[in-house]
């Protein structure tokens, strides 16, 4: 069985501002997944509702709160467990200034043996090569 994709942040603000060049191919993509949980992890939520409240503004951020409450995410969190290795993705990738939420990601994908990442950031999940997989699956393709 395939694990559920991940989701990041690029994607989910391309999702909730329809003024974004790349608005609709991300809703394309996101329906091609109806019926399939996506995996969302608490950095991603804090970085997405930061990045729309301070784009677009307020009401956009909380549309983006009432999306993801009643949707079809599964929640979750980064662990303890996860700090070392997202240190040690930083680490690897300092040279190419990879944030928190793409060494988070990347970290939790590992652990729960996710290959596809629903993201905008070809360049980030193009050049990491996780440990569980010998790249990801970008969506959309």
């Amino acid at each position: 069985m395939i694990a559920d994709p991940l989701i990041d942040s690029g994607f989910l603000y391309a999702v909730m501002d329809s003024n974004d060049e790349r608005h609709a191919k991300v809703i394309e993509a996101l329906l091609s997944l109806r019926g399939k949980n996506i995996v969302l992890i608490n950095a991603v939520i804090v970085e997405t509702a930061y990045l729309l409240s301070e784009r677009i503004g307020q009401s956009q951020m909380r549309c983006f709160l009432e999306m993801i409450s009643g949707s079809q995410f599964k929640f979750e969190y980064v662990k303890q467990s996860d700090i070392n290795r997202i240190r040690e993705i930083l680490e690897k990738y300092e040279d190419a200034k990879l944030d928190f939420t793409d060494a988070a990601i990347t970290a939790i994908a590992e652990r729960l043996n996710v290959r596809q990442i629903l993201t905008v950031d070809r360049r980030d999940f193009g050049m990491i090569r996780p440990n569980h997989c010998e790249y990801f699956e970008i969506l959309p393709s």
